[in-house]
């Protein structure tokens, strides 16, 4: 394979993650797909597949880990309005302090957001390049 077409592919590869947008999981099933077919072919696909898969795979445990963080947050908001309700009345309200939790944690996840979205596209340009990108802050989870 050419130099060229092995760039695109890699290029291509890291790329594909945003078919996450499409359907659920797309951010981890299409790079892998895309990185189980073009393997074979060479090591820089090779390694640039399993490090975009790699990515994937952790920032969706990062999601995962953030979005259990608030449900104790949730969860103590309304127990502690359900402990103080008569007659199952529940009148649930946002104190400062219940709406300044809820911010940070939506605050974290658009940054991680944002911060995974601007992470494929330099590793996409970085491949198209011919650089071997390594992402920050990747579990190895496929050696």
């Amino acid at each position: 394979m050419n130099r060229n077409n092995e760039n695109t592919n890699a290029f291509l590869i890291h790329i594909s993650a945003f078919a996450g947008f499409m359907f659920p999981f797309g951010h981890i099933i299409t790079p892998l797909i895309a990185w189980q077919s073009l393997k074979d072919r060479s090591t820089f696909l090779d390694e640039q597949g399993k490090e975009a898969v790699n990515f994937n795979i952790s920032y969706t445990l990062y999601t995962f880990i953030l979005a259990l963080s608030f449900v104790p947050f949730a969860f103590g908001t309304f127990f502690k309005e359900f402990r103080h309700a008569n007659n199952f009345n529940f009148n649930i309200n946002f104190n400062s302090e219940n709406l300044f939790q809820i911010i940070s944690l939506g605050s974290l996840t658009s940054l991680l957001y944002i911060v995974s979205v601007v992470l494929v596209i330099i590793a996409a340009i970085k491949a198209r390049d011919g650089e071997n990108y390594k992402y920050p802050f990747t579990i190895k989870f496929i050696k």
